[in-house]
């Protein structure tokens, strides 16, 4: 399973119609381009998916139409996480994980816990989990950073929780994890801008947002730096770095799915308290489309 978690994930939006309701043709859609253009695996209600404005019942309704679709052809990845560990572990045993090879579990945000605090609360899922984990570090949204020698230490003494997604920004604290992981255990980028400076510091991969959009451009480029072939890696990434900041200039997922409905993809709605962003940057991206 850990060799199905390198390479190129895609933290997948969730398309909506005007009313608010799930547009279930347009992630149909969405997944099978994903898929046909090299994608290695997908991670469903995360982040990108606005997972805090979704039922429980429309998380399990996005899962398992990503599964059916899927087919087989690519590991999926459900994202389950939050700042109650008890609650966590309950749906950890009742949760139907059928068609699903691994959790995502973003760090307990809000409680602020120390770091024997995250360590503690990882234990407990890892101690439940049916399936593997992959740690989700983002301090900028949980206000709970994964401190390097914490992840090593969670690596090291439980094999099921096999990869981080690090979205921290940390280089120093990125690269300090790369040196001294077990070799089994993956580092996944969790920001596009630099996941071509990682993957040349050791990293395996990256879950990206910008594949939503560019999924054969993020693949490609991810294969050829795995492949030590960086000068057409670098190429790819700096065609893309305009787009991977300008995704993230309003916020995620509403950058991408402005992008996503310029090209036709999905209809450029979202849920409160996300908003569309503005022409400006809308006009942006028309722009770095035609160029």
């Amino acid at each position: 399973m850990n060799n199905r978690l390198k390479g190129t994930g895609v933290a997948l939006v969730t398309p909506f119609l005007a009313d608010g309701s799930i547009d279930f043709p347009s992630l149909e859609n969405l997944v099978e381009n994903l898929i046909q253009n090299g994608v290695d695996y997908i991670v469903t209600v995360c982040t990108t998916s606005e997972v805090p404005t979704l039922s429980e019942a429309e998380k399990d309704e996005i899962v398992r139409c990503v599964v059916k679709v899927a087919a087989g052809r690519v590991a999926i990845v459900r994202g389950l996480g939050g700042p109650n560990t008890l609650e966590l572990v309950r749906q950890l045993r009742t949760c139907d994980f059928s068609g699903v090879d691994a959790i995502l579990s973003v760090t307990p945000f809000y409680n602020k816990p120390t770091q024997e605090g995250v360590y503690q609360h990882y234990k407990m899922l890892a101690e439940n989990s049916p399936l593997p984990i992959i740690l989700y570090n983002v301090p900028g949204r949980t206000g709970c950073n994964i401190d390097a020698d914490t992840t090593i230490r969670l690596a090291n003494d439980f094999p099921n929780i096999v990869a981080i997604k690090e979205a921290s920004g940390m280089m120093n604290q990125i690269m300090r994890v790369i040196a001294h992981k077990p070799a089994e255990f993956s580092v996944l980028s969790g920001d596009d801008a630099i996941t071509l400076p990682l993957l040349a510091a050791g990293a395996d991969g990256v879950i990206s947002v910008v594949a939503n959009a560019f999924p054969a451009e993020v693949s490609t480029m991810v294969r050829l730096a795995r492949n030590n072939q960086f000068d057409q890696a670098r190429q790819i990434h700096l065609r893309l770095l305009d787009f991977d900041q300008a995704c993230f200039r309003e916020g995620n997922p509403g950058g991408i799915k402005a992008l996503l409905s310029l090209q036709g993809k999905i209809q450029n709605q979202l849920r409160l308290p996300q908003v569309p962003v503005s022409e400006k940057l809308m006009e942006t991206f028309r722009k770095l489309l035609g160029e």
